[in-house]
């Protein structure tokens, strides 16, 4: 039996209890190890329903996280999706796996570097950034989907801007020390934005972010 199938498998059964809904989701996280993206001290934790440090002082969200904001999201195969703040790299591996054309911006080079050179061992083609991810990638805009791991004191402009018309985004927004989900969606009329409950991230920083306060 391939390392942790079993755990996998216990991991996305408690996402199902816990509301995820979304079939592709669920297909997407029972499929990829998640125990590739994580520091070796916390492999044998890798599919417990919890954030786990990585470097620079970031983490990988914790599954049920990944799942209920890719499931707001609610992205379709052949959708071309901005995600800031590539992290660790499981959230844009998760989209990829999704059938979608994946767009990632990381700010911490070394973060960077490492989910670049996994993407490729893994064999996913994601196009990655090392940048700014508060000013968006407008090179490849507008995207149907745009995902935000990482916390904002509101939401920047330039993401909405490259938004296409019925696009959404998925974006935690608050102070540092709780947020709110907001799914913000492009209308004709403008936008429409629902909230979700609570989350905790790591700060959004960049120019449009909390500007390394």
């Amino acid at each position: 039996m391939p390392r942790f199938e079993e755990e996998r498998k216990d991991m996305v059964a408690l996402l199902r209890e816990r509301g995820i809904t979304n079939v592709r989701v669920l297909h997407a996280m029972s499929k990829i190890e998640r125990h590739l993206f994580v520091k070796e001290p916390f492999v044998n934790r890798a599919y417990d329903d919890t954030a786990l440090p990585i470097a620079k002082q970031q983490t990988i969200s914790q599954p049920y996280t990944v799942a209920f904001m890719t499931q707001e999201l609610d992205p379709q195969p052949g959708q071309k999706i901005l995600e800031i703040g590539t992290g660790s790299g499981y959230q844009a591996v998760i989209l990829a796996e999704m059938g979608c054309k994946v767009f990632t911006i990381e700010r911490h080079m070394d973060l960077f570097l490492q989910a670049r050179k996994l993407f490729e061992k893994m064999g996913y083609r994601i196009a990655t950034l090392c940048g700014d991810g508060t000013v968006g990638w407008s090179e490849f805009a507008p995207y149907d989907g745009i995902i935000v791991t990482a916390a904002a004191p509101e939401v920047p402009d330039p993401l909405l801007n490259q938004l296409a018309p019925g696009g959404r985004l998925v974006i935690p927004v608050g102070d540092l020390d709780m947020q709110k989900l907001r799914v913000v969606t492009k209308t004709e009329q403008g936008f429409e934005t629902m909230e979700a409950y609570g989350f905790k991230f790591v700060p959004l920083i960049g120019k449009k972010g909390w500007n390394g306060k």
